[in-house]
């Protein structure tokens, strides 16, 4: 039997950031069932959700890194996902984001979690560069990213999901020359 070493957890001022397991779907699939999700392939069945939360798992098997599930510090709640993610077909690796309950938006919380996912993929992964890929019309996300001293840089054609904007966050060596903001 093969076995897989543990996944990282990562702590923040209000969240832990950790792998996704298996009562995460639940938040998951009623997230994915609304229009809030538009910006990420939904509103979606719950079969498809199924499939979608599988690719999540699977990234960390298959790549050894993956979007963390953040969750409230607090109550252990899970509020949505963050972290670096390189699909088959991405043009580079990204950090992505998403906040699946609807309580938890406009609090910050992405953002956090954002910078985190960041942070590992820079300090842990050795990631020399790092994009976002962003909907013409996800304003919020976009906010997010020019928060975290990201630059357009470009658009992507995705075969299913169609146009993103692609953002480019600081470079490592930029961040630590406190030319953007720093990470958590």
């Amino acid at each position: 039997m093969l076995t897989y070493g543990p996944t990282p957890v990562l702590e923040t001022e209000r969240l832990i950031l950790r792998a996704p397991v298996t009562a995460d779907f639940e938040v998951f699939a009623a997230f994915m069932a609304t229009e809030r999700s538009g910006h990420i392939g939904g509103p979606i069945s719950r079969g498809l959700a199924w499939r979608g939360f599988c690719h999540i798992t699977g990234h960390w098997v298959h790549r050894g890194y993956g979007m963390f599930i953040f969750t409230d510090r607090a109550s252990g709640a899970a509020l949505g996902m963050s972290g670096p993610w390189f699909p088959e077909g991405w043009p580079e690796p990204e950090i992505g984001w998403s906040v699946w309950a609807a309580e938890a938006e406009g609090k910050g919380l992405a953002h956090e979690a954002a910078l985190a996912g960041r942070a590992y993929a820079y300090d842990v992964l050795g990631w020399p560069t790092v994009i976002s890929l962003i909907a013409p019309t996800n304003t919020r996300s976009q906010a997010l990213a020019r928060r975290m001293g990201c630059v357009p840089d470009g658009t992507f054609l995705h075969e299913q999901y169609g146009e993103s904007g692609i953002w480019r966050h600081p470079s490592p060596d930029a961040l630590a020359d406190g030319g953007a903001e720093a990470y958590a």
